[in-house]
């Protein structure tokens, strides 16, 4: 989409019609999920060996020494998406049942990009302890899990729990998964504008999950604390914030912002080189005056969804060089949807106990290397989601990444850990397209592909 051949009111008007089209094809197909068999079922004696009585054997030795149910059964290769609804995409609050869509979602990026089986599961879990146990009580089934959409300060607290008490890899995808894809797209945008991580002031617009995750990973990558400035709804973080002492701001309003700044996010971006912003809907959130103070070459990551905090055409009118959004149908989608997929590919291949932060910033070099390998320029600082190469290359990333730290049950090779990847995701995507070329997934109706058109 070139900015050049079109209005701001067709972009925006395109911008627009998703909700049209998403509407539409949940409707059509009922939900974007179902499970199908991997084994062969030739004759009625295939169901004697699935099934009783001959399942009675693997489950006898599983039995004898649990860790052969990574041998016998899928957990291997099992994750589940949870969450309670509490904090989804940019609608907030909307509870287990509405949040469905979106881990369904999720599941279908799981298997389609990363080969991975993985299960929606919403809760009504209500507070960190009952998440915990209800994490806890369906840990037999899974060889990973994904937390997502929870509410902050819950969401901390859970993981960190979680990470402790389960034997799995836990973690949380608005953390770490949007952390490490921040990460590889800023620092493929600081090489175009010739600038560096650990010189470059660095605001964070809105700091609950994402963007404290954000900034954990951005320190551990180079970035100075001190050339960073928080903006919360409450103003710009500082010594001088008596209302964050006793949560998890306070360290970050002790060791950031070494100018002293204060006021709001127009007196953060005064000089600044990058925003990051993580914090409500747009459009209009984030102003054209604001980004106008930012340095020359600035860099501009607007990701709240579905609406970033300002258009990407406003802020480059208002002087930003890059622009990134958490949306495909703008140019640099900055979106979990480019981790997860990987990193889980090549945890669960290695059985990871965890998923470290280091394990991010591997995944992210990986993410950034690909895209500059092929050219990266101001709309291209990412790789796309439809470029699937990249999957198997950052999960042989994020493997070794844990066999080097010590996380890792299984030691394998980069070349072993990429080929298997590689092997796993074309034959999930080889199966989803099978299914669409043999009718028993329906085509997206005419209709409605119309609409698509629109878009372009």
């Amino acid at each position: 989409m070139s900015e050049g051949k079109v209005t701001k009111e067709e972009l925006l008007k395109k911008a627009m019609i998703w909700k049209e089209i998403a509407l539409k094809l949940h409707d059509f197909y009922k939900g974007k999920l179902m499970v199908l068999p991997k084994c062969a079922i030739e004759s009625y004696d295939d169901f004697a060996w699935i099934y009783t009585p001959g399942v009675a054997e693997p489950c006898r030795k599983i039995n004898e020494n649990t860790e052969n149910v990574w041998r016998y059964t899928n957990r291997w290769n099992y994750v589940a998406v949870v969450s309670d609804g509490s904090r989804v995409l940019g609608l907030g609050n909307i509870g287990p049942e509405a949040g469905l869509p979106v881990m369904e979602g999720k599941a279908v990026l799981f298997k389609y990009l990363g080969g991975v089986d993985a299960f929606p599961l919403v809760t009504n879990a209500k507070t960190a302890d009952e998440m915990v146990q209800f994490l806890k009580w369906i840990e037999p089934n899974f060889g990973a899990i994904n937390l997502e959409d929870i509410e902050k300060p819950k969401c901390f607290d859970v993981l960190e729990r979680a990470r402790k008490e389960l034997n799995i890899c836990v973690w949380h995808d608005d953390q770490q998964g949007t952390a490490t894809v921040v990460y590889a797209g800023l620092k493929n945008a600081l090489k175009i504008v010739g600038k560096k991580l650990n010189e470059v002031k660095i605001v964070f617009f809105g700091f609950g999950a994402a963007n404290k995750k954000n900034a954990d990973v951005l320190i551990l990558g180079g970035a100075k604390p001190g050339n960073i400035v928080i903006v919360d709804r409450h103003g710009v973080l500082g010594p001088h914030r008596d209302d964050v002492k006793g949560t998890y701001k306070e360290w970050w309003a002790h060791n950031t912002n070494s100018e002293g700044v204060r006021g709001d996010l127009s007196d953060a971006l005064k000089g600044a080189d990058v925003l990051i912003a993580m914090s409500k809907p747009g459009p209009g959130v984030i102003k054209k005056e604001d980004i106008k103070v930012m340095n020359d070459d600035a860099i501009v990551f607007a990701c709240a969804n579905p609406i970033p905090e300002i258009w990407p055409w406003e802020a480059k009118e208002a002087g930003a060089r890059i622009v990134a959004t958490g949306r495909s149908d703008f140019p640099n989608q900055v979106n979990n949807s480019l981790g997860f997929p990987a990193i889980f590919r090549g945890a669960l291949d290695v059985m990871a106990r965890t998923i470290t932060d280091e394990m991010c910033i591997a995944a992210g070099d990986a993410l950034a290397k690909f895209a500059e390998e092929k050219g990266i320029h101001e709309d291209h600082i990412i790789p796309r989601m439809d470029e699937w190469e990249v999957f198997p290359y950052e999960a042989a990333a994020a493997a070794m990444q844990s066999i080097k730290q010590g996380v890792a049950r299984i030691k394998t090779t980069w070349e072993e850990e990429y080929e298997r990847a590689k092997m796993i995701i074309r034959q999930s995507q080889d199966m989803v397209n099978l299914l669409i070329k043999h009718g028993l997934v329906q085509h997206i109706p005419e209709d409605i592909r119309r609409i698509y058109h629109k878009t372009k």
